[in-house]
């Protein structure tokens, strides 16, 4: 009996590494701070950005869900850690029945009737091969899993915010841009009117600068519209309506975040929440093997009461009316149309299947963890090509408006120079954000914070 009093969930197989040994860019990984030690409020120091994610912690309906659900699995496994201990409660019951002519001989009368006080369990289980145990460490397996699920779910969360309020940065420098190169247009179109009017323009460099103008315009409109989507997707996020305006600082003064450094490969599995809750869902999916084999064992149940009993309710605590009960149960069915071994498969497959998902949320924890380090890498070499295209176009610009003053060189060459330059100047600001991005990205794929 004390060989038996062990659990049959089979002992966990080492899971296969499903990744490569070493992260896809070396040159770039050494150096810089790990993420698990860094609070989020230290690494992103903007203050308006820091009053966003508190509002998206406070207020976002996925974070609430993810934070009930952990509850949830919470009290689900108080419930089967009580059901290892017997339930005592007290009864109190008054009974009549009626009795068929064959017995009224031997109670004496047709009609019997009793009071019945009593104490006691009822149905407990003598967890002898571990079933109970079993089921109650598959319940806080699961609950650990929802605990971990919760912290992803909110270390994405703080990621979305930032990612999002950097959208935001971005379409208002794009903007000002655009309205900057809009007003410049819009001069030159009043200018070029006029020579038109005196007589010393052609009519085709005035609609030469008026298409440009146009075209500034429609840029606006478009930005304009790019941006009240992305308030209302951060609206979604915050759980409210965000309280911004416009910004012309430029992101790179105030969003300046600390250099982070992957660490090693096995720091990921410890310190990624949606890894360490599939590993939590793959140690549950093991204990369910271990109630479905001690299925196929007798179920042994005790039930138990200590009290009185008595005919007349006035007698019912009177001496002599004390009475008990014991009885313990044995149960084994000895056909059941496969259902055990079928229940044993399912959690066998389960297992499998958890083993799986274990397996890929390692997989996407490198792939995301590897596009931020690339991201970092190539996003910051791209920048310098376009700071040096924004160069040589500012360039491009000065000598064809030299030119065209000298009579050198048509308007066109101008506009096409200024086009040209807008078209950098947008782009040089799209990689400025998307380098950031992939800097946030960095820190959530690390697990930012966890620790």
């Amino acid at each position: 009996m004390l060989n038996a009093c062990v659990s049959l969930a089979p002992a966990p197989e080492p899971v296969a590494s499903p990744i490569a040994g070493d992260w896809p860019t070396p040159s770039v990984a050494s150096g810089g701070v790990l993420a698990t030690g860094l609070p989020w409020r230290e690494y992103f120091t903007d203050p308006a950005l820091q009053t966003l994610i508190e509002t998206a912690l406070a207020n976002n309906r996925d974070l609430r869900v993810a934070a009930l659900r952990a509850e949830e699995a919470r009290a689900a496994f108080r419930i089967q850690r009580a059901q290892q201990a017997p339930m005592v409660g007290v009864s109190v019951q008054r009974i009549r029945a009626g009795l068929p002519d064959s017995l009224q001989p031997l109670a004496g009368s047709s009609v019997v009737e009793a009071n019945v006080a009593s104490v006691g369990i009822s149905n407990w289980e003598l967890d002898l091969w571990g079933r109970v145990r079993s089921m109650k460490t598959a319940a806080l397996e699961q609950w650990l899993a929802t605990e971990q699920g919760h912290r992803a779910v909110e270390i994405a969360l703080i990621s979305q915010v930032a990612d999002a309020y950097l959208g935001l940065r971005e379409l208002d420098e794009r903007i000002a841009l655009a309205t900057r190169t809009v007003e410049n247009q819009q001069a030159l179109a009043r200018i070029f009117e006029k020579r038109y009017e005196l007589g010393h323009g052609s009519r085709l460099e005035l609609t030469q600068v008026n298409t440009l103008l146009s075209q500034g315009r429609a840029l606006q409109v478009q930005l304009a519209l790019a941006r009240e989507q992305q308030r209302n997707a951060l609206a979604l996020l915050l759980g409210s309506e965000p309280q911004l305006s416009q910004s012309s600082v430029a992101m790179n003064d105030s969003m300046v975040m600390p250099e982070l450094s992957p660490g090693l490969l096995s720091d990921l599995l410890i310190n990624r929440p949606d890894i360490l809750a599939a590993e939590h869902a793959l140690q549950a999916r093991q204990a369910n093997i271990g109630a479905a084999r001690a299925a196929f064992f007798p179920r042994i149940a005790l039930t138990g009461a200590a009290g009185t009993v008595s005919a007349d309710l006035n007698d019912l605590f009177s001496s002599g009316t004390g009475a008990w009960l014991f009885r313990p149960v044995i149960e084994l069915p000895i056909f059941d149309a496969g259902m055990r071994r079928a229940n044993l498969d399912l959690s066998v497959v389960r297992r499998d299947i958890a083993i799986a998902e274990y397996e890929r949320a390692i997989q996407v924890a490198f792939r995301d963890v590897s596009n931020a380090l690339v991201a970092r890498q190539k996003l910051a070499e791209q920048t310098i090509v376009a700071r040096q295209a924004r160069a040589e176009q500012t360039e491009r610009l000065k000598l064809a408006r030299t030119l065209f003053d000298a009579g050198s060189a048509a308007y066109l060459e101008v506009l096409d120079a200024e086009r040209d330059l807008l078209a950098v100047e947008q782009q040089l600001v799209q990689l400025h954000r998307a380098a950031l991005s992939s800097q946030i990205g960095l820190y959530a794929a690390l697990g930012g914070g966890t620790n």
